[in-house]
């Protein structure tokens, strides 16, 4: 594979919570056309090695050629997002707690190299502690050595991106946030990522807005476009600069959330969006991003 980063698709799909059917949903979003797969080696809340199971099984079946046509992003855990079933030494350094995760991580997925290796959200919910600088050195020693194409981090506040990033010697490329509508999109944390080369993840988007979703307003300007209302707001989340995922397990529901490249939302309505929930006084914040056949 390429040292260098694959361009994204334009869509994640994740694979937190869903155990048993792990394998088999994952290769149904292959099968259904997701490009893009997120995963974590956090037994408690994610089954990396189904999911790597779920991908080889897409390629036995001509899903896909190879693992190479998959954009594949997995993550380190910190011990205190752990359950007992680590997938490291937890009296060992932090450093090599990464290494052996990364290197578990290899193993469950069947690849030498993932396309993004993120940091599953600090150790603290203010700052950044020294295991979160040590895990991230780690991470660039990884990405030194070939391991990954890029960085990455989740569930972070502005100023615990800022500091990573001004720390950092190889710099995030990914921030994975859950994503409220109360809080304006993210927009203060969009708008440090449009402006330092980081690409914004955003996750939730449908279960932690249901207000924005079932809102007569969205069903409105899903009537006019046609789409469903979760359609829609993937479809803003894409238009305000966005790298949305999806976790659905039905196959309906995939097909239609890939299916939002043939509309597009006009100013009024990404901003009726915006301040529906916030209130009059946000402004809109749009970024472009490359869109298939764009």
């Amino acid at each position: 594979m390429s040292s260098e980063l694959p361009e994204f698709p334009p869509y994640l799909y994740g694979t937190a919570w869903k155990e048993d059917e792990t394998r088999r949903l994952t290769r149904l979003a292959i099968q259904q056309g997701f490009r893009g797969i997120d995963t974590a080696n956090q037994r408690k809340h994610y089954f990396e090695a189904a999911v790597g199971e779920g991908i080889a099984d897409a390629i036995r079946d001509g899903l896909i050629a190879s693992r190479d046509d998959l954009f594949l992003q997995t993550k380190f855990t910190h011990r205190r997002g752990q359950d007992d079933r680590l997938p490291y030494d937890e009296k060992a350094p932090i450093g090599t707690q990464v290494k052996q995760s990364f290197a578990s991580s290899q193993e469950h997925l069947a690849t030498e190299v993932v396309d993004s290796y993120v940091l599953h959200g600090p150790t603290t919910a203010k700052g950044l502690a020294a295991a979160d600088i040590e895990a991230w050195k780690a991470m660039e020693e990884i990405h030194d050595a070939g391991g990954t194409h890029a960085l990455g981090v989740s569930n972070v506040s502005l100023d615990q991106l800022r500091t990573l990033y001004k720390l950092a010697r190889t710099k995030p490329r990914f921030a994975q946030i859950r994503c409220y509508a109360a809080r304006q999109w993210d927009r203060d944390i969009r708008g440090f990522c449009a402006q330092s080369g980081i690409v914004y993840q955003g996750f939730s988007l449908l279960t932690a807005n249901r207000n924005v979703l079932n809102h007569d307003k969205t069903k409105a300007i899903a009537r006019r476009h046609g789409k469903t209302t979760a359609q829609v707001i993937f479809r803003f989340a894409l238009e305000s600069g966005m790298l949305p995922l999806t976790g659905t397990k039905d196959a309906a529901h995939m097909a239609q959330d890939l299916d939002i490249f043939d509309f597009q939302l006009t100013v009024a309505e990404v901003r009726t969006i915006e301040t529906m929930v916030v209130g009059e006084k946000s402004q809109p914040f749009q970024i472009r991003i490359r869109r298939p056949g764009d």
